[in-house]
């Protein structure tokens, strides 16, 4: 690593046996108009050449580090955060690329904003062979809104955010959650500080084979439930494993083509009711931003569940109290 003045930003990107899209990574970070960085590509244990394409780049701000082992993305991106000399972080998967203007808009930020601990950006996708996709994650600009979604969803996409590098020091990623780190993290740094996202595409996302396996979407599932189990003990909410199984399906229903039945609904209401009531004693996440989730969601379930309840769900819908404009006490 150079020994010359600290860059102001830090990359870091992980790679396990990526040697046919880790380069693309790179370059798009060597690429970016705003150039007072240091990129740090950590190997974590790689048995293919993914190592040889890395020492191909001569540029003095590209730093290879290589762990003997598979250590994982939550402590392989921690060991980057250890080494890094900037004053701000910013990730990338080795499957991903960034757009050009990417740093320079997310140092402008934290520049600009020193209350706020991360800013991240929308993504677009791209599939395997980098054609792009027309699909675009758009993630919640106010950290209100941020604050008040952690408990259903991650609040700003890890490969397309920049911290400042103390938050990420006193907020380290769970080395004991290998899947969904992601949303362990930005769940607890969201319930302490400031977080926003650029309304901007400044990432592009790799959609490729690997990541849908039905085993590691089974994996996801039960890691996602551990983050609302912490979360729901501490809003007291009492909770069973089926109540978790449930909380997840209250997001994303179209996409996991889920049709709520008579039962589902009447538990959701019962649910986001409980919900909305324990905020209202403890205040973990602001209003009236929750309240307007949970209004959110339950006209989600009564929109899905119209295929198997029938219209009658409308007047259900109506004459709950999750639609009324003063939060239930």
């Amino acid at each position: 690593m150079s020994a010359g003045r600290s860059p102001l930003v830090t990359v870091i990107i992980p790679v396990f046996n990526r040697q046919e899209y880790v380069g693309q990574a790179i370059e798009s970070i060597l690429r970016q108009t705003y150039t007072n960085f240091e990129l740090i590509v950590i190997d974590d244990g790689s048995s293919d050449g993914t190592c040889d394409i890395v020492r191909t780049y001569t540029d003095e701000r590209v730093c290879l580090v290589r762990q003997d082992r598979n250590l994982g993305i939550p402590q392989t991106r921690n060991a980057g955060v250890h080494l890094a000399r900037g004053k701000y972080v910013a990730f990338l998967d080795s499957d991903d690329v960034a757009y050009p203007r990417r740093l320079e808009r997310q140092v402008s930020f934290l520049e600009w904003n020193p209350d706020y601990a991360a800013v991240g950006a929308w993504v677009s996708w791209m599939d395997r062979d980098g054609r792009p996709l027309s699909r675009i994650k758009r993630k919640p600009v106010s950290p209100r809104k941020i604050a008040a979604l952690r408990l259903l969803q991650q609040g700003i996409e890890n490969s397309a955010s920049m911290a400042r590098t103390s938050i990420l020091r006193e907020f380290p990623h769970n080395e004991m959650c290998p899947i969904s780190s992601d949303y362990e993290l930005w769940a607890r740094v969201a319930a302490r500080y400031k977080l926003s996202n650029l309304p901007e595409v400044l990432v592009r996302r790799r959609l490729h084979v690997q990541q849908a396996t039905k085993m590691r979407a089974d994996r996801v599932r039960q890691s996602r439930q551990a983050v609302y189990a912490n979360q729901l003990s501490e809003l007291g909410v009492p909770f069973t494993t089926k109540d978790l199984e449930r909380h997840g399906s209250l997001r994303g229903m179209q996409k996991q083509k889920f049709t709520p039945d008579d039962s589902y609904v009447e538990w959701a209401e019962h649910w986001l009711l409980l919900l909305s009531k324990a905020n209202c004693r403890t205040t973990t996440y602001p209003e009236p931003e929750f309240s307007r989730l949970l209004r959110k969601l339950w006209l989600g379930v009564c929109w899905r569940s119209r295929l198997s309840v029938g219209w009658l769900i409308w007047a259900r819908l109506v004459i709950s109290a999750l639609l009324l404009t003063r939060r239930p006490t």
